[in-house]
């Protein structure tokens, strides 16, 4: 995949090619992006009518780039006698700045010109090309050009203006120049998106945090606030420090003005995935809970605020059950998609009743969790009713809309995600091992919650009596004994589908495992079928439908790989944790600190290096997250009740770790961990 260059303010973002040019893209979202919609399409700059070769690109802040460019293709490169500088920021749109210098010793004309066009194309449609349904036009006033997309009330526009002189028509602007020897000339555009609401003005200039712009002073402002409220990290490892600087760097980066609370929210993650995701929210929050707890209300109340209330099958919604995903563009908006919201997710409604729990046993904050009482009883009643499609005690999935709906309804959403080891696909509806495991932990949890905030022993002592049985009723029926480890899932018929995957390791973190089974699954997360060195692949090698570039069905996912840490740590197996977290570490350095959604599973001893996966979002939340988990798992830490447990078990050879200032109800705490062996880290 050829390079590429990104910029972002929360969901609003730019992809461009390394010499800052868009040209439309069917595989990957190029192009200015907010809200959904994509505001440029093409945005291409020339010299004399020919394009530009980048010599250097500083992208070392989220929200802000610059390329040199020069003349001529690399492969007949001679001294140029010109060159231009591409300044360029976001913020409700962008500002670029274009320097042109010239380098001779004579005066010089030249004709610079910018392609221009926006589509106004859906993300949905990026993939998936169709013909637009409204109207488009472009209309050409003094030193702008404005491009606008009408359907019914659904009303996009583009306007880019320029503070130079230019000849500008619907495709663009062109600037005919003449300058001094040794001289420069400058001119600044500005790139403006307008998302009207039913009212027609822009709803974002009602947003209390933004008002619907900001500049890189104010991002920058306010992402450095956030960093700086961080637990400080020192450590002997340096992609570990990298990492975790990075981690901060994109989660900052991350963050957008929810439209419902105006509050911000995290986006799951650039390009495909730039807004609220029910899963990814609560994952990444998890991840975020012993950093920035602050973080984690507003993802709470809006996940709370946005509960199904009742059935529509076109939105996969129920009473009670927690949202996928949340969309704003077109398709959303005129039902072509049901992201408005959506809820086809059996894993987000017992997820959120974990979060609940695990934010007030850090902060102990019982105010939020009264609050949302209502909340998480309506999700803990949906896990019995409406997710036990089938009467068995076990939570399932199913769409009810068949046409636009997921599949599989499971973090593993692709359609081919969930397999019996010889490759072949189950039936629906289907029960993956870890939704039983989150459904288990989330009657603990809410049982906790339901004793010492609500004040409800007895719906507690029925919580827990339900967890016992399930967790009894699931070792009972998951377990495949000729293998010696839980089912992927159950088919419609109750059987197994016997597929070896990742999986088993949410099992661990979530408690329903029997003690006497954890050490086999241990192994087999750490065996070669599983484990490639890099980290835990989400299918093992040995099975039907394994790929290594597969998305669900071989790859690494650094958050699955914080999740399986987190539950090995959590039934003792230290050793095995910190093999995972010194893997994921050591892959961060090939990424320059910023892990990626996924990359690809093959044996560590093949490539040395961990391969890419084409199309994986990065920045993305829960990926960012995965360098805060591990740290927790590597430090030991576990609140209990007004105290913070610390107890480190330091991968051999990592060092030093030492975490400041980490926030909870007992204040500000520091910790320290150090492995046995402290020569440099096989990374370093």
């Amino acid at each position: 995949m050829k390079q590429l260059v990104n910029i972002l303010d929360g969901n609003t973002f730019l992809v461009s090619d390394h010499r800052g040019d868009i040209e439309p893209s069917l595989d990957f979202p190029t192009g200015l992006f907010s809200f959904d919609t994509r505001f440029l399409s093409t945005w291409s700059l020339s010299l004399d009518g020919e394009r530009l070769h980048a010599l250097s690109v500083d992208s070392n802040e989220s929200f802000r780039t610059r390329f040199f460019l020069v003349p001529g293709a690399p492969t007949h490169y001679v001294d140029a006698k010109v060159s231009v500088i591409r300044s360029r920021a976001i913020g409700d749109g962008f500002e670029e700045e274009l320097t042109l210098l010239n380098h001779s010793g004579e005066e010089a004309e030249y004709v610079v010109h910018i392609d221009v066009a926006a589509d106004f194309a859906d993300l949905f449609e990026i993939k998936d090309v169709q013909r637009k349904k409204g109207h488009t036009s472009a209309a050409v006033g003094d030193k702008e050009l404005r491009l606008a997309y009408r359907r019914k009330l659904f009303h996009r526009e583009t306007v880019i203006s320029t503070s130079e002189p230019a000849h500008i028509d619907v495709s663009g602007m062109t600037y005919r120049i003449r300058v001094g020897p040794h001289g420069e000339w400058t001119t600044r555009l500005r790139v403006t998106t307008l998302v009207y609401g039913a009212r027609g003005e822009d709803f974002r200039t009602s947003l209390p945090l933004s008002g619907g712009g900001r500049g890189p002073d104010a991002i920058r402002a306010e992402q450095n606030e956030l960093i700086a409220r961080a637990p400080k990290l020192g450590c002997d490892c340096q992609p570990l420090a990298g990492a975790y600087r990075q981690s901060l760097n994109d989660l900052a980066a991350l963050r957008y003005e929810s439209i419902a609370l105006g509050v911000r929210l995290l986006a799951a993650g650039l390009p495909w995935f730039m807004t609220l995701f029910g899963r990814d929210s609560i994952i990444t929050s998890l991840q975020l809970v012993p950093f920035l707890p602050e973080l984690i209300p507003p993802t709470l109340m809006i996940l709370a605020g946005l509960q199904g209330h009742r059935l529509d099958d076109f939105r996969d919604e129920e009473p009670g059950k927690i949202l996928h995903e949340l969309r704003y563009g077109e398709t959303a908006g005129f039902e072509e998609q049901p992201h408005s919201p959506y809820y086809g997710a059996a894993d987000t409604t017992p997820l959120f009743v974990v979060l609940l729990d695990e934010y007030e046993r850090w902060t102990g904050d019982t105010r939020l969790v009264r609050r949302l009482e209502a909340s998480a009883r309506a999700a803990l009643d949906w896990i019995d009713t409406y997710g036990d499609l089938l009467g068995t005690g076990y939570l399932w999935y199913q769409t009810r809309n068949p046409e636009t709906g997921l599949r599989n309804q499971c973090w593993k959403d692709s359609w081919d995600g969930i397999s019996y080891r010889d490759g072949r696909l189950p039936d629906f509806p289907r029960a993956t091992c870890e939704l039983q495991g989150y459904a288990y932990d989330a009657k603990i949890r809410g049982a906790r919650l339901a004793r010492k905030v609500w004040g409800d022993p007895a719906y507690a002592d029925r919580l827990e009596r339900e967890a016992a049985e399930l967790k009894t009723r699931f070792n009972r029926d998951f377990w495949i004994p000729e293998r010696e480890h839980y089912a992927l899932a159950l088919d419609a018929e109750g059987r197994h589908v016997d597929a070896l995957s990742s999986n088993i390791g949410h099992l661990l973190w979530s408690g329903i495992v029997d003690e006497t089974r954890a050490g086999r699954i241990a192994e087999h997360l750490l065996g070669p079928r599983l484990f490639s060195g890099w980290g835990v692949r989400t299918l093992a090698d040995d099975q039907g439908r394994y790929n290594p570039v597969g998305y669900h069905v071989g790859t690494v996912w650094p958050f699955d790989n914080s999740i399986i840490a987190w539950g090995l740590w959590r039934y003792g197996f230290r050793e095995e944790a910190g093999r995972i977290c010194d893997a994921m570490v050591a892959a961060s350095r090939f990424f320059d600190g910023r892990l990626p959604e996924a990359f690809a599973g093959y044996e560590r001893g093949l490539t040395d290096y961990p391969v890419e996966y084409p199309t994986a979002c990065s920045p993305q939340a829960w990926s960012a997250g995965t360098p805060l988990l591990l740290l927790r798992v590597m430090l030991g830490l576990e609140p209990q009740d007004e105290h913070l447990i610390i107890d480190p078990a330091v991968p051999e050879g990592m060092g030093r770790i030492e975490l400041l200032d980490i926030p909870g109800r007992w204040g500000h705490v520091d910790a320290l961990g150090r492995s046995r062996t402290p020569h440099d880290h096989p990374g370093d």
